[in-house]
């Protein structure tokens, strides 16, 4: 797969008869890779400057409020959190969900203490609403076709609420909910600090934490402290904790398949072709990204953050294991090895889609897992979602091209063992496409419908279904070419005429025996007929290594 730099210029895709041409396409290559090089280099330390990225533990750094309706309002986040179990200790963790305000500060600006004339003992109000998803409209009111978050003197006639504090409604079935908390400015101290408390969860659900105040006076306040989330099984998010189990058994599932093949790769060691070794990288690759994944995951679930080195090396072996697993699909697509010994001159191309896939999912997947945990934050991520789309369409368009040329030129050649190996191999893409697709179609219906209803409890299957094709194309890919005594049923050969006589005659006994005169023969023989068919200049093309 590997060429020379003449190699590389004797197989380009459009030759041209002007060298200059060609040395510029080259320049142009590699101005795009170090480019591209630089740019993750530098995202890299970018990111790397944190100490620890956001987990369950939701930092807010000076994060200012934002107004709606007759209020003004902070997220403060929202996870999907289980009840704690009945059974759970008083004074420990041990199965318990809750809340923690942790240091939560609020700082206003000087302008709104100069303003104060009267001296109350509290001159301003920041409250912390906690709500399950269901119970979000009992949060404000709407009066005359105009909605209220705050609480005025023409609403407290009509509806049970306090003047200048947000409106809330209890719920029959859970008293005490929706949580309010409630700070206080002191005098014209410019800082109020919230006291440390826990909020525990004893109902499964969706929730939300939101920071709300009504005085007009204190427009320009900041939030700075933490929240820390925790289900009863540990830190993790609600929709990312089977996601650790699951990682623990894909991880087997790898360390079994790569056993396997291993000693397969071992008895027929003599027989090995360069596609075996590109087979076994994938393994290996896989093998690694899910286990650093299920310690990744076990060291967030028990401490509540994300070490930035251990979460960097996931998600690198992460994107070099996609992007390996699309090239390998791709030059398996083009007959690499078995119908061309070299990729030629898009060789150059084949690399530069690769390391344009790898930076773009690389960056995809640092945003994803080195940022606040937010169960509800994937249209922030539109903006990188969209390149790695556009490319995972361009593998798949240039790999049934590529099947389909691969497949033409197998037929015309009667190379009939292989051929079939290649059409079991289109099948299972065919299928593996239809699945993507249909899966794709249900993701969208999942994080389009309402909040409400979403059933957030299974959307760690999301992520889990793309992990579990892609094991799935390796096996097929395993099967199909597994190492064998006989590698000339799907090995490159020299000779177009040896494809004929491949399924019934072993290249590595028989024919070893032919006398000369005959081979000779035989050589002139297909030849001729090759060129009759018009395949002698892609023949020329495949022999030239």
């Amino acid at each position: 797969m590997h060429g020379s730099d003449t190699q590389t210029q004797r197989y380009m895709l459009f030759p041209s008869p002007f060298s200059s041409e060609k040395e510029e396409m080259q320049q142009r290559t590699r101005s795009a890779g170090k480019w591209l090089l630089g740019f993750y280099l530098g995202f890299v330390l970018a990111i790397n400057s944190i100490i620890y990225a956001g987990a369950s533990i939701h930092e807010y750094r000076n994060a200012a409020f934002t107004p709606q309706s007759n209020g003004f309002f902070f997220h403060g986040g929202s996870e999907g959190l289980y009840a704690s179990h009945p059974k759970s200790e008083g004074k420990t963790n041990k199965g318990k969900s809750f809340i923690r305000f942790d240091s939560v500060t609020f700082v206003r600006t000087k302008e709104s203490t100069n303003n104060l004339n009267v001296m109350p003992q509290n001159t301003g109000l920041v409250e912390a609403i906690i709500f399950e998803i269901k119970d979000s409209k009992k949060i404000g009111a709407s009066l005359d076709k105009i909605d209220a978050i705050c609480c005025t003197p023409v609403l407290s006639k009509q509806i049970s609420c306090k003047v200048g504090e947000v409106i809330i409604q209890n719920n029959p079935d859970s008293p005490g909910w929706p949580k309010r908390i409630k700070t206080f400015f002191k005098g014209k101290e410019e800082e109020a600090n919230m006291h440390p408390l826990s909020v525990d969860i004893n109902s499964t659900g969706m929730y939300y934490l939101y920071f709300m105040y009504c005085d007009p006076q204190l427009k320009g306040t900041v939030i700075k402290g933490r929240t820390i989330w925790r289900n009863p099984e540990g830190y993790l998010p609600g929709k990312m904790a089977p996601l650790m189990t699951f990682f623990g058994f894909m991880s087997l599932a790898y360390l079994a398949l790569g056993l396997v093949w291993f000693l397969t790769f071992v008895k027929f060691w003599k027989d090995i072709i360069q596609l075996h070794y590109h087979i076994s990288a994938v393994i290996a690759l896989g093998m690694c990204e899910m286990a650093l994944w299920y310690f990744e995951y076990a060291n967030f679930n028990y401490t509540g953050s994300r070490p930035v080195g251990v979460t960097l090396w996931a998600v690198t072996f992460a994107a070099v294991k996609k992007t390996v697993s699309r090239l390998l699909l791709l030059v398996v697509s083009m007959g690499y090895g078995v119908v061309r010994p070299t990729l030629g001159g898009i060789t150059s191309k084949v690399r530069l889609l690769g390391l344009i896939y790898f930076v773009a999912s690389e960056a995809l997947g640092l945003v994803e897992h080195l940022g606040n945990i937010n169960d509800f934050s994937d249209k922030t991520k539109l903006i990188l979602v969209l390149p790695v789309t556009f490319l995972n369409a361009c593998f798949i368009l240039w790999i049934f091209s590529s099947l389909s040329m691969t497949l033409e030129k197998l037929q015309m050649r009667r190379s009939m063992a292989k051929l079939e190996l290649y059409r079991k191999f289109t099948n299972s893409l065919a299928v593996s496409v239809v699945l993507s697709i249909a899966w794709i179609g249900y993701e969208l219906y999942f994080n389009s419908s309402d909040p409400e209803s979403e059933p957030w409890e299974i959307a760690w299957i999301i992520p889990a279904f793309w992990n579990l094709l892609a094991f799935a194309l390796l096996i097929v890919i395993c099967i199909l070419w597994a190492p064998t005594r006989n590698p000339t049923r799907y090995a490159y050969t020299e000779e177009a005429g040896a494809d004929f006589d491949e399924e019934g005659v072993s290249l590595t006994s028989s024919v070893a025996n032919m006398p000369d005169m005959v081979e000779r023969k035989e050589r002139k023989a297909s030849t001729a007929t090759d060129r009759v068919l018009g395949l002698g200049d892609d023949l020329e093309e495949d022999k030239q290594v």
